[in-house]
């Protein structure tokens, strides 16, 4: 059966390879309008394979797919970048050069630098990990979020987290509960949190005026670290009902090992906040035109990456349990999804001119903008999902005006837009594996730790949609109500 299955996935995807090249090739509006004018729906075909590929693999053919995911993502990365070459020429070719040299390659570049620098720091000591210590540094994490990222702040601390309730059986909801909050809910508050506040920032948003979003995130985080709290509290008493279990061996006080990782710590967050506010020119790479402070940025998140390497001894690094593999399988599986998502984006930028048109004209409420900013950004690219709407709720309300006018007037005006857009983008990229950075990279994280973690759809069905959603559904009751 499983047998069967991997060779009628692969069978589907080297079909629609093929009729792809012949509807794209015979579109002859295809040479005329802009890309995202052109593009249909089902151009998004290779995306949604990517996703059912990383949802259903690992449950039917877990076999097949630890030894050939690498093979699975490319293909169909030449599913959707083979054809739409072949139909669109030097088009194409540019915007799979762009989206690799001006996302993926940055992307990959701070995840790596993040990990690599956060992996030297080691929490020593005993922790026991109690519902009041987990709920603590998730907190924690919280807090941290919004200054270091999602990404740093779940890098640093994923691993105490599990070292400490190492000694419990049942570990999956935790690790799932820290995905919503630290890797993504707790960024919302400054624009170093998560990539489409700093996003919002370069537009002209300034950058202390996230911090409007403090009622949101109390209100998300509170809610969801109060269930927590008493999944954990119940979870406890049911594994240890005589009272809590002794810690093994002499007990040692804590202390953190490589601390001087730190420094390197700033150093990324530094580049990545210059980058946003220093302009030294452009400079053409392939046809790409990208700042030259975007490509130091890039130069210093790799020195980091490499000081650490260099000054951190292996020994922290073995006690951290630390490998590679985590962001390599990030980097194989989003280089995937970077390049088959093209079409997707494409289309959700042409706005109402492209086939999601139906969906922009919908929005007109600051839930709807809410609720559409955020479920686009479960399973895309937050940042442009983010610009999307950013740049609608300008256009509805002050068309024809500047851009820095507008924002000016956004926020004066109709804040409510803005807050909804950024929350949103935020709050639900929690809602899947893929819709943050970190969570995939947790998720790892936790199953070479020895904790079971859910499949993508088991993560959606059993923690989002129960959890999730309905969390978000008060927000949009207490805030984004008409």
């Amino acid at each position: 059966m499983k047998k069967a299955f991997c060779i009628a996935i692969l069978s589907a995807l080297l079909a629609f390879f093929l009729e792809t090249s012949t509807l794209l090739a015979s579109s002859p509006e295809s040479a005329t309008l802009p890309l995202g004018e052109t593009l249909p729906l089902w151009s998004c075909l290779p995306f949604a394979g990517m996703l059912l590929s990383i949802a259903l693999f690992p449950l039917l053919a877990p076999n097949f797919w630890h030894h050939h995911f690498v093979k699975v993502s490319f293909g169909w990365a030449a599913a959707m970048a083979i054809p739409f070459a072949f139909s669109y020429g030097m088009m194409a070719a540019h915007e799979i050069v762009h989206i690799l040299l001006a996302d993926y390659i940055p992307f990959i570049i701070l995840l790596w630098s993040l990990y690599t620098v956060s992996g030297g720091i080691l929490l020593k000591g005993s922790l026991a990990g109690t519902p009041i210590v987990n709920v603590l540094i998730l907190l924690l994490g919280t807090f941290l979020a919004s200054i270091m990222g999602t990404t740093g702040a779940a890098m640093l601390l994923i691993r105490p987290f599990l070292r400490a309730n190492r000694h419990r059986k049942n570990r999956s909801f935790m690790v799932v509960f820290f995905i919503f909050v630290v890797a993504n809910i707790g960024g919302a508050l400054t624009p170093l949190g998560d990539p489409p506040l700093f996003l919002g920032f370069l537009h002209g948003v300034p950058f202390f005026w996230t911090l409007h979003l403090i009622p949101h995130l109390l209100v998300a985080a509170g809610v969801l670290l109060g269930v927590y709290f008493l999944l954990d509290w119940m979870a406890y008493r049911k594994e240890f009902p005589d009272g809590p279990k002794p810690v093994s061996g002499e007990k040692e006080p804590l202390r953190l090992a490589g601390a001087h990782n730190f420094i390197f710590l700033c150093g990324v967050l530094a580049a990545v906040l210059l980058s946003g506010v220093v302009h030294l020119g452009e400079v053409n790479v392939l046809g790409v035109h990208r700042g030259i402070q975007d490509w130091l940025r890039d130069g210093i998140l790799v020195l980091m990456g490499i000081l650490s390497l260099i000054t951190t001894s292996i020994t922290i690094r073995e006690d951290n349990q630390f490998t590679w593999f985590p962001i390599l399988e990030v980097a194989y599986l989003f280089i995937g999804i970077f390049i088959t998502m093209i079409p997707c984006l494409a289309i959700l930028k042409a706005g109402t001119k492209g086939h999601l048109a139906f969906l922009i004209n919908a929005v007109r409420e600051p839930a709807h903008y809410f609720w559409a900013a955020g479920i686009l950004s479960s399973f895309l690219d937050n940042a442009p999902t983010y610009l999307t709407f950013f740049s609608t709720a300008l256009g509805s309300f002050y068309p024809g005006i500047p851009e820095s006018q507008a924002v000016h007037h956004l926020i004066a005006e109709s804040n409510v837009y803005l807050k909804a857009v950024s929350a949103g983008s935020v709050f639900f990229g929690a809602c899947s594996y893929i819709g943050n950075a970190p969570n995939f990279m947790v998720r790892s994280i936790a199953e070479e730790s020895g904790t079971p973690m859910p499949s993508f759809f088991g993560y959606i069905l059993r923690y989002s949609l129960v959890f999730l959603i309905p969390t978000f559904v008060v927000v949009t009751i207490v805030f984004f109500r008409a």
